[in-house]
């Protein structure tokens, strides 16, 4: 039992171990040049580029787009999804139901 235990706890530290570069490398692969006076400007309102995936008759017989993956949240989507892709739902039930659920309410 005694030797299981310390299996099991060398496995976590080398676990954490190899870990570490890989935390290490995504905290350095942000861009050094942004400074907390840059957040504060707004940025310029590019219009976000979306795959166009057509249409559907919600259970309310309105014609809504379709989910669709943009670079930023297009204009009237309701929810992003939890896979990146943007809806465009009028009502909460079974928005997202096939990309993964709502990752957030916009």
């Amino acid at each position: 039992m005694r030797s299981l235990r310390q299996l099991l706890y060398s496995l976590a530290l080398v676990l954490v171990l190899l870990s570490q570069p890989a935390i290490s490398q995504s905290q350095s692969s942000q861009p050094a040049s942004s400074s907390a006076a840059s957040n504060h400007a707004k940025p310029t309102q590019a219009k976000p580029k979306c795959t166009d995936n057509g249409t559907y008759v919600n259970s309310k017989g309105q014609t809504v787009p379709r989910p669709e993956n943009c670079s930023g949240p297009p204009q009237g989507a309701t929810a992003q999804c939890r896979d990146g892709s943007y809806s465009f739902s009028r009502s909460r039930r079974g928005t997202c139901s096939h990309h993964g659920g709502v990752a957030k309410w916009l």
